[in-house]
């Protein structure tokens, strides 16, 4: 063995792997992998054996003890002893669904199929602040069809309550995967919010990367109040099955529950800055930093002062209430 490769295999697990993933022989297994780093921070997405392809065909991973660092640090933030992962979490009396990305993509198209809409929304620590002292904000996500976990603080406050996360469902990274089911299963986005080109620039670029990808339209997110029944109407007429809204939280949970009787498509979600990122207006933290759960030090570095008083102040403060949560439990 390595110190670094693919995880090892039992001569079993390794006979019924398809000839089309037994490349990962072409190098010896390792002591810390690539797959096992990004199960412990929950951002192990894809299957087992794109990990295994990423680690072969990049140089700059084979025997880096970089990565033997980064597993030591996702070590640390996402535990070693294994603990429960129930089907729902509850942090102050958010109910969040407990499941991996593709179970999330799966039933999101499935909702778009559906006759009622949903409403999904997605919380970090930062949403969680503001759903304590939000009681607006709270109970429309207490409404909710689903609410998915987005952020290591999330990881992290389940160990603090002995729960496990099972994975960090994050729009940033489900958005992707979301336009690629799209595409199989022949289905339509509606874009609307971030500031004027950002969202034309999502449609732009996630068409150009996933040929076949219908966005039927739209919206940047600074119109004026009284041009809202304009904006449902286009949003009615492109006949779209979900509408993915980044006015920001909670706003954007707000405006959705308030406008829900009214809008069409069948799937409703708020997702935040999402479209700054795929608009390419502002850069992803580079891998190895979200490997380890660090993506909010790079968002803190590229927008110091939109940014500061949400992780300086709110993420300590987030894990305080978790404690004090995981007393009152006990």
């Amino acid at each position: 063995m390595a110190f670094v490769g693919p995880r090892p295999l039992s001569a079993s697990q390794a006979q019924s792997l398809s000839q089309a993933t037994k490349m990962r022989f072409s190098v010896r297994p390792g002591w810390f992998s690539l797959y096992a780093l990004r199960q412990k921070t929950g951002v192990a997405h894809e299957a087992e054996s794109e990990h295994d392809k990423e680690f072969i065909y990049n140089e700059t991973l084979k025997g880096d003890v970089g990565l033997m660092l980064r597993y030591s640090i996702g070590s640390l933030l996402g535990g070693s002893s294994p603990l429960p992962a129930p089907d729902k979490l509850n942090f102050f009396g958010v109910e969040i669904v407990n499941t991996d990305m593709m179970e999330a993509v799966q039933w999101i198209g499935q909702q778009a199929r559906q006759p009622q809409n949903s409403l999904v929304a997605y919380v970090n620590p930062d949403c969680l602040n503001i759903a304590y002292r939000d009681e607006d904000y709270q109970q429309i996500l207490q409404q909710a069809e689903r609410v998915f976990p987005d952020g290591i603080g999330i990881h992290i406050g389940c160990r603090m309550l002995g729960q496990s996360l099972r994975a960090n469902v994050n729009c940033t990274d489900l958005f992707p995967l979301l336009c690629q089911y799209c595409v199989d299963a022949n289905l339509t986005l509606f874009l609307l919010g971030a500031q004027p080109g950002v969202a034309e620039a999502t449609a732009q670029n996630m068409t150009k990367r996933y040929p076949g990808l219908r966005i039927a339209g739209h919206q940047h997110g600074f119109f004026a109040p009284q041009a809202t029944e304009l904006v449902i109407a286009d949003i009615n007429a492109s006949r779209a099955d979900i509408l993915i809204v980044a006015f920001g939280a909670p706003q954007q949970e707000k405006w959705l529950a308030q406008h829900r009787n009214q809008l069409q498509p069948k799937v409703l979600m708020g997702v935040g800055g999402l479209f700054d990122f795929y608009a390419e207006r502002i850069p992803r933290a580079p891998r190895w930093m979200r490997d380890i759960g660090m993506e909010w030090i790079w968002r803190l570095m590229q927008e110091p002062k939109r940014m500061w008083r949400r992780y300086i102040i709110g993420n300590p403060l987030f894990l305080y209430r978790v404690w004090r949560q995981a007393r009152t439990t006990r």
